[in-house]
């Protein structure tokens, strides 16, 4: 997608703070962080919502909580964090590429 801001920094075009990055998904530090940890893991295959998910993602989504979960541990925050998927701008879906967010580092409640 050309005008998909995940796409870009997937491609090289846009930086980002990588954490992870195989062929299958990219994680990166959030750009406007809403806990002391805030990541994102990001399917490289361009899925613009929960909502779109098929049936051939399966694995792949699968694979985005087990990165998520070894980050967490790479951060230090594997005994409490916060996985958020929002679906829809009424849901604050911003990026319209599936992204999965990753907060943690303090305890409860973070900013929705």
């Amino acid at each position: 997608m050309d005008d998909c801001i995940f796409c870009k920094i997937i491609a090289g075009d846009i930086p980002s703070q990588k954490l992870y990055e195989d062929d299958d998904v990219i994680a990166f530090w959030d750009i406007s962080p809403q806990a002391p940890v805030h990541f994102l893991v990001v399917p490289k295959k361009h899925i613009p919502a929960p909502v779109d998910v098929a049936e051939e993602d399966e694995k792949l989504i699968g694979k985005l909580f087990r990165v998520a979960a070894q980050i967490a541990r790479e951060q230090n925050v594997d005994d409490g964090y916060r996985v958020i998927f929002n679906n829809g701008k009424k849901a604050g879906q911003e990026v319209f590429h599936i992204h999965m967010h990753i907060l943690g580092g303090k305890d409860r409640p973070w900013p929705m």
